[in-house]
């Protein structure tokens, strides 16, 4: 799930008054009182025709990532990025919901899920966030595709941002779930309140080696129990749990959770090769992209408030609160909405 304190420790207290600051720019409609489209997460009960997601392979530098392609090969691209504990399928049904519409959908397995694995054993399992995104800039690269929307939630959200921060040539228009959540080690450094902590439990857990076993021998009653309690409201039956539960099967899967969450701590150290990225991304540089930003009202994890980042949004700009109960995997619960949004952001790249 995304950290809250990654955003930025350092300004946790004060960042409400920036974000009320940012909220008078001229032009920019920030805060939407309405979803963009009607939410509901209401459980149909066992749901025998899910969709799953056909799987691609490609190989960069450093990985072959297994993918999922939809829609016409001539459409206008969208990548899809999922975050953790999740995988592909979190957009099985906003996939379907683009490519009816002309889009060309390309939802990668992010490092350590899925059937993307690396070339090299000797390959650092590196869960930093600079190197997820190098990850899908390459990604990018070897399908030849120059631009795209670029859209996630999750580990996904964070992704799409800083892509959209460091390469902005690269995407044309930016859809994140829980806003701006790039984050620094450094920034990392300062205590929340406690309540804010406790939310994190996981995170000091897996900073232990009862922990890295514990997540090792339990990877799908973890997962589970996370799907849970960060969608409080979303009655998922065990089928679609399932089907996304595979992807943790990856062998590199707990290196990689494991080293994120000790790498935001401080207490993991990345790669060289992304230091100048990082040192980029601990200033916390704006998003120059077209942008919609969107939340779930019942998001059980934890996440900052629409006000507090807006400030980094730097060109046209929404954001949209969705009703109905809709929890931490927003594209899964509300594909319709998600959906929405991708449509809207492409036409105001255009525009």
């Amino acid at each position: 799930m995304e950290n809250q304190n990654g955003l930025n420790r350092r300004r946790f207290l004060s960042i409400a008054a920036v974000g009320a600051a940012a909220a008078q720019f001229a032009g920019l409609n920030l805060l939407q009182a309405k979803p963009i489209a009607k939410s509901s997460n209401k459980f149909k009960g066992i749901q025998s025709d899910l969709r799953t997601l056909s799987i691609k392979q490609v190989k960069t530098s450093l990985l072959d990532i297994g993918y999922a392609e939809e829609g016409p090969a001539n459409g206008p691209v969208v990548i899809l990025l999922h975050g953790w504990p999740y995988d592909i399928h979190s957009f099985a049904d906003v996939s379907a919901l683009l490519t009816a519409q002309g889009y060309r959908v390309l939802i990668p397995h992010l490092r350590g899920h899925g059937t993307t694995k690396f070339l090299s054993a000797q390959t650092a399992r590196n869960g930093q966030q600079a190197a997820i995104a190098s990850d899908i800039v390459e990604f990018m690269d070897a399908l030849k595709v120059k631009s795209a929307v670029i859209g996630g939630f999750d580990w996904g959200g964070r992704t799409a941002d800083i892509i959209a921060a460091l390469w902005p040539e690269r995407c044309k228009a930016l859809i994140s779930v829980s806003g701006y959540l790039i984050g620094s080690q450094e920034g990392n450094k300062k205590p929340l309140p406690p309540v804010a902590e406790y939310s994190w439990w996981y995170q000091y857990y897996f900073a232990t080696q009862r922990g890295y076993d514990g997540y090792k021998a339990n990877t799908n009653d973890f997962a589970k129990l996370i799907w849970q309690s960060a969608s409080p409201k979303w009655k998922f039956d065990d089928a679609t749990f399932a089907r996304s539960a595979a992807s943790f099967n990856n062998a590199d899967h707990v290196d990689i959770v494991i080293h994120n969450y000790r790498w935001r701590l401080g207490i993991a150290q990345g790669e060289s090769r992304y230091d100048g990225y990082e040192k980029k991304l601990a200033a916390f540089p704006g998003i120059t992209v077209p942008a919609i930003t969107l939340e779930g009202d019942a998001n059980g994890a934890p996440h900052p408030k629409p006000a507090d980042y807006a400030i980094h949004f730097k060109n046209k700009y929404k954001h949209y609160t969705l009703d109905g109960g809709i929890g931490h995997n927003l594209p899964q619960e509300a594909p319709k909405a998600f959906a929405d949004a991708v449509i809207e952001a492409a036409a105001m790249a255009q525009g």
